[in-house]
């Protein structure tokens, strides 16, 4: 059977922005914001810089050890996770919130290109391993955003009072949406196997970062993609020092300032940029951070801290500390051995803005 496909540039399907566009055709005024060309020569860059600046791998895969205990891991994943011991493997990353039942297709979309990136690299790098990762962003509290699926064009809600990090909430109520998927979907090929996983992954655990991991798992464990929740002590006290320095001098705040102006006059940038990038994660709180009159104030609560106190708490509780979209991407870059992100145009804009230093 025969086969032809034509290549089209991404510019000419009117799909992607232009930020991506000029990025992936080497546009000079980007390049002030990356380091290496989207080419092999590039990775084999990245590469050499990535081993100047290596990550803590026994800590991260402690971390991720006592995420997966006690629950069954593909030997795909088995084997990613104990590679990430090893100097000569390095991740390609995505990420995402968890939204309920996935949400929108770029969410399954963005995974694939993940694994299919971290084959490729394989492949084509012998004596180095890459592995796929998927960094979940746990800590989010819109639940406007993630708490919703659609129906066609209708709109159906999961109906909750729960407040603080969506990853933190229990799965109690989701029951009733499920339930309506099964009314609708059951009779397709493949409905009942769909309804069966969501019933055990969403029902069978005790929040939604659980069930995100265990639906994840499901789907792509036989692919070795690997998921972290960052929400996590040990692999936050990597980033104290980092906090320390966005709570007291400011510092992301300066940096990303400069670039986000710099940026605006040839792209719509949305990222907005605050003296404090930190909210404070504690229970079913995740409030922002704000400082007056030599305080920090949670925003939204009687929470406050002097000078001392709020360091005092960063030492001893980093887990409590939640960083935005601006210092995210460094977060994901201090933990992981990471070579190659894969997000959206917007996702893109973020780590030009906050990793341009």
């Amino acid at each position: 059977m025969n086969f032809t496909a034509q290549r089209v540039p991404y510019q000419e399907t009117g799909y992607f922005s232009r930020i991506i566009t000029d990025y992936l055709n080497g546009n000079e005024f980007l390049k002030n914001y990356y380091e290496h060309p989207v080419s092999f020569s590039g990775i084999e860059a990245s590469i050499r810089q990535r081993e100047e600046f290596p990550v803590d791998r026994n800590l991260l895969v402690k971390s991720l050890e006592e995420q997966y205990a006690g629950f069954p891991i593909p030997d795909a994943v088995k084997k990613n996770l104990g590679s990430l011991i090893d100097k000569n493997t390095f991740t390609v990353t995505t990420a995402h919130q968890p939204a309920i039942f996935t949400g929108n297709l770029y969410f399954i979309y963005k995974i694939l290109h993940t694994v299919r990136i971290a084959e490729t690299l394989s492949a084509h790098f012998p004596g180095r391993y890459f592995v796929p990762v998927f960094f979940m962003g746990s800590e989010d509290a819109d639940l406007d955003e993630l708490g919703n699926i659609y129906f066609d064009n209708e709109k159906v809600t999961w109906d909750t009072k729960q407040t603080g990090a969506v990853g933190r909430m229990h799965t109690t109520g989701l029951e009733k949406i499920i339930s309506r998927i099964e009314g609708e979907y059951s009779g397709y090929p493949f409905g009942s196997e769909l309804v069966n996983l969501l019933k055990d992954c969403y029902l069978q655990s005790e929040n939604i970062q659980q069930a995100t991991l265990k639906l994840l798992t499901h789907l792509f464990g036989s692919y070795g993609l690997i998921v972290l929740i960052p929400d996590n002590r040990l692999l936050k006290s990597v980033m104290c020092g980092i906090f320390k320095d966005d709570l007291t001098i400011h510092l992301p705040f300066e940096i990303t300032q400069k670039n986000i102006q710099h940026l605006s006059s040839q792209y719509p940038i949305q990222a907005n940029p605050r003296e404090i990038n930190l909210f404070y994660l504690k229970d079913d709180i995740r409030e922002r951070l704000d400082m007056k009159n030599g305080k920090y104030y949670v925003n939204n609560t009687g929470i406050h801290f002097s000078s001392e106190e709020i360091e005092k708490e960063l030492a001893g509780f980093p887990e409590r500390f939640s960083p935005n979209v601006i210092l995210r991407g460094l977060y994901q870059e201090s933990i992981l051995p990471n070579i190659v992100f894969v997000g959206g145009g917007g996702e893109m804009a973020f780590n030009m803005v906050s990793l341009a230093c």
